[in-house]
């Protein structure tokens, strides 16, 4: 599964791999290298005026947000829409679960949604990112390969582009509308030299954490007040603690024989363990791949009223942390995600 565009050919890089693999990182540094360095905020600037809010919106119709992904856009079929019907009943709790369309509602329909972007290629894709609590009211976690590939980050080209969240998507719709990107940041250890740093070393090391300031709705509204908002933490992770994910994983539109097409949220539930290949990512029984990334891993979650704390972010799968096949993996969230965080909730919307 490719990580950036930096490792793979262009196109393929433009499916919006974005779960990353172990054939971005044929070394991997210690995480004691990347640790010796300076962690700060690194930060950039999306659509800070009023007609570059109003162009991204125009950009995400229907067919690009259902198309976002594929290989070869151009002749790629729209998938078709995901009827999996609803159910009201909660989940009950414990529940494993190592991949389904989620139908039981609650605030996670709500403040999880799909990330578009636009790759400096110009091809499109998408990741998973989440509306946390914050003092702004706008903040937004996902991962920071979503956001850019390892390089200077005064390298424009490093950077994804037209970056719109949809809460709640579902079948090409915004049913709670979309929001455009007004800052953004990851850690400055992201910005190491990618001739001899992938963006999986770092990830490896814990770093790939991004984080989001949404622009208000067209409304005026902010973000957390449309969608509610999940809890967040900065803790250390314990063995076998059960952990829900959810992600927007869409392999299906560049091979017809996989699950998901990106219509439809998808959950997974189950104890988490330690990558035994990257001790430093936590991961539980999930069948999603390309598209997840940057989906929450939530700790303490409720399936009566669906909220619950952000613990991690999915990173990749077993093909880069090892561990049992199926297994998918988060960056789980402490000190520099801490750093993000703090800078982000502080930032006005």
């Amino acid at each position: 599964m490719s990580a950036t565009c930096r490792a793979f050919p262009r196109r393929l890089a433009a499916a919006g791999a974005l779960l990353l693999s172990a054939a971005t990182a044929a070394v991997l540094l210690p995480a004691a290298a990347l640790a010796a360095e300076p962690d700060s905020v690194t930060t950039h600037s999306g659509a800070t005026t009023e007609q570059e809010r109003s162009q991204v919106d125009a950009y995400w119709t229907a067919a690009r947000m259902k198309l976002a992904g594929a290989l070869v856009p151009e002749v790629t079929p729209v998938p078709q829409d995901d009827n999996t019907p609803d159910d009201p009943r909660p989940l009950p709790a414990g529940t494993l679960d190592p991949g389904a369309v989620w139908t039981h509602g609650g605030a996670v329909d709500r403040s999880v949604g799909r990330l578009f972007f636009t790759f400096s290629d110009g091809y499109d894709g998408s990741c998973t990112a989440t509306v946390v609590n914050s003092a702004n009211r706008s903040t937004l976690i996902t991962a920071a390969h979503c956001l850019r590939a390892v390089g200077a980050p005064a390298t424009d080209a490093t950077w994804n582009h037209n970056l719109y969240f949809v809460p709640g998507y579902r079948n090409g719709t915004k049913p709670l509308g979309g929001f455009s990107v007004r800052n953004m940041a990851t850690s400055s250890r992201w910005d190491t030299d990618p001739a001899r740093t992938t963006s999986a070393d770092v990830a490896v090391a814990g770093y790939d954490t991004g984080i989001l300031v949404a622009n208000p709705s067209a409304g005026g509204r902010r973000i957390a007040d449309v969608t509610g908002s999940q809890r967040i933490a900065f803790t250390e992770p314990a063995g076998d603690e059960f952990i829900h994910t959810f992600g927007y994983p869409k392999d299906r539109l560049n091979n017809p024989g996989a699950k998901y097409a990106g219509s439809r949220m998808i959950h997974c539930a189950g104890p988490a363990r330690p990558g035994p290949k990257a001790p430093l990512l936590w991961g539980e029984s999930c069948d999603m791949g390309h598209g997840a990334s940057g989906g929450p891993h939530l700790a303490r979650f409720d399936t009566r009223t669906g909220v619950g704390t952000v613990v991690g972010v999915t990173t990749t799968t077993d093909e880069l942390a090892g561990g049992q096949a199926g297994t998918l993996y988060a960056t789980r969230l402490g000190d520099s995600a801490h750093r993000l965080y703090d800078w982000a909730q502080t930032r006005p919307a």
